[in-house]
């Protein structure tokens, strides 16, 4: 179990390293069609010191906090390892929010040449990774409030950590 859950996890690397290619190939080598510049001509790029940082500062204490909702699961503190869990969902959850009014405020659209297909597609490719980290986590919540996992057997809640600390990765 231990190894598909890895495997799944490098296969989705796979998917992220597609858009960052493309990204890169964009913005490094930017063709005629968009005015050999990058970003595009006419396309007001977001900048990364607003909402951006903000949800990566989110996303980074909702790191820490499944760590230490892990730590406590293995030293056998369940009240601790709820908090944590719930403080992460709680972090996940504002952070899709934020993701969403980013979204809705951008300054171009997905048909904004290559550049806005791109960020929407990695990003919204993110943010669906982050609902189904979400949900995973919440199931993980639920089954260790129903003492489904224990100081030795809890690989469901680890699984689920990885998944998380990989979405936090790809943010990064």
């Amino acid at each position: 179990l231990r190894l598909g859950m890895i495997l799944f996890i490098v296969s989705e690397v796979m998917f992220f390293f597609a858009f960052f290619w493309a990204f890169f190939t964009s913005s490094l080598s930017p063709v005629f069609n968009i005015g050999g510049v990058w970003p595009p001509a006419g396309i007001e790029a977001i900048s990364p010191w607003g909402l951006p940082l903000l949800n990566t500062i989110i996303l980074l204490s909702s790191g820490a906090s499944v760590t230490w909702a892990h730590h406590a699961i293995v030293g056998g503190f369940k009240k601790e390892a709820l908090l944590g869990l719930v403080i992460t969902i709680i972090f996940a959850v504002i952070f899709t929010g934020l993701q969403g009014f980013e979204y809705v405020n951008a300054p171009f659209a997905m048909s904004d040449s290559v550049y806005g297909s791109v960020f929407f597609m990695a990003t919204g490719f993110h943010g669906f990774h982050v609902i189904i980290g979400t949900i995973f986590l919440s199931v993980c919540t639920f089954r260790l409030y129903l003492d489904h996992f224990s100081r030795q057997r809890h690989f469901g809640f680890e699984a689920a950590a990885w998944y998380w600390h990989f979405v936090d990765v790809v943010w990064l």
